[in-house]
C-alpha cells in the first residue's frame, strides 16, 4: 500500500503503523513534490494531504485501480458526490472518506445520535488545533448531518429559535441546522463536546483523542477492509461490525 502525504504528521504516524503491522507492506510514500506515478503497482492508497489537492489525488488514485482511503480535513457531501462518480467509472474499486478514525469518536457519534430525539436542544462544540484547515472540522458536519436525520425521521423540528441570524458570527454556525462552535488552539488534538437539552437537565457526550495513536487501529481497518468495499463508503461506523468481539461469530479485535 501506498502513503499520500507522508511527510505530514498524520502520514508519519500511517508508515510507521503500516510499518509495525503483521500482514500489510508500506510499498510507496508521496511526499510534496513527488509524482503520483509512484504509486503505480499498489493496492491501497491513504491520503493524508491537503484539501486543496486530495480531489486531485483521489481521481488519479481510482482512475488506476487503487482503493483509496481519504482522511484529509475539508471533504464534504458535495465531494462524495464526486467521488461516487468516479468510483462509478472504475467497477470494484472502493473508495473510503473517513472524517474521523478514532473509535472513541464513532462511538460518541453514535451516542449522540440515538439520544438526540430525546431532547429539544443540541449543539456542538468542536476542538482541533491552531494550524488545522477546517472549520468546522469533518467529524462536526458529520455528526450535524446525523443529528439532523435522526430528527427528520422521528417528524421532530430542527429550528434553533435562540439562533438569530443577526448573531451568527457568535453563536457559530448552522450545520444542518444544528449550530455548530469550532475553537482552534494550541495543544489540542481533536476533542468534542455534544451537548444535548431539556427542561431541567442537561446531557454532554465528550471524547478527546490525546495523541495520533488513537487513530491508527481505525486507519489500519479501513486499509484492511476496503478491498472487500467496492464503490464509495463513508465513515469509519460502517466497519465496525467486523471487529464487534460480542458478535454471534466471535468478530474480529482491532489491532
Amino acid at each position: 500500500m501506498g502513503v499520500i502525504g507522508a511527510g505530514g504528521r498524520m502520514g508519519r504516524a500511517v508508515c510507521a503503523a503500516v510499518r509495525d503491522s503483521h500482514d500489510l507492506e508500506l510499498a510507496a510514500t508521496v511526499g510534496r513534490g513527488d509524482s503520483l506515478d509512484r504509486l503505480e503497482g499498489v493496492d491501497v492508497a491513504v491520503d493524508f494531504s491537503l484539501p486543496d489537492v486530495v480531489l486531485d489525488h483521489v481521481e488519479w488514485t481510482l482512475a488506476h485501480g487503487i482503493h483509496t482511503i481519504v482522511g484529509t480535513s475539508g471533504v464534504g457531501s458535495g465531494e462524495h458526490e464526486r467521488i461516487a462518480r468516479w468510483c462509478e467509472a472504475a467497477p470494484g474499486v472502493g473508495a473510503h472518506v473517513v472524517p474521523n478514525f478514532s473509535i472513541a469518536a464513532v462511538m460518541a457519534m453514535k451516542l449522540a445520535t440515538d439520544a438526540v430525539c430525546f431532547f429539544q436542544d443540541v449543539e456542538i462544540v468542536e476542538y482541533a488545533g491552531r494550524h488545522k484547515a477546517d472549520a468546522p472540522a469533518g467529524t462536526a458536519a458529520q455528526l450535524a448531518g446525523s443529528l439532523r436525520a435522526a430528527r427528520d425521521a422521528a417528524s421532530l423540528p430542527t429550528d434553533t429559535p435562540s439562533f438569530p441570524q443577526d448573531t451568527a458570527t457568535t453563536r457559530g454556525r448552522l450545520v444542518d441546522g444544528i449550530p455548530v462552535h469550532s475553537l482552534r488552539m494550541a495543544g489540542i488534538l481533536s476533542r468534542q463536546d455534544v451537548l444535548l437539552t431539556r427542561d431541567h437537565e442537561l446531557l454532554t457526550i465528550h471524547f478527546e483523542s490525546l495523541d495520533r495513536a488513537a487513530f491508527m487501529p481505525g486507519v489500519l481497518l479501513a486499509i484492511r477492509e476496503i478491498a472487500s468495499r467496492p464503490g464509495l463508503t463513508v465513515g469509519l461506523e460502517r466497519l465496525l461490525d467486523a471487529v464487534v468481539p460480542s458478535r454471534p461469530d466471535g468478530g474480529r479485535r482491532l489491532r
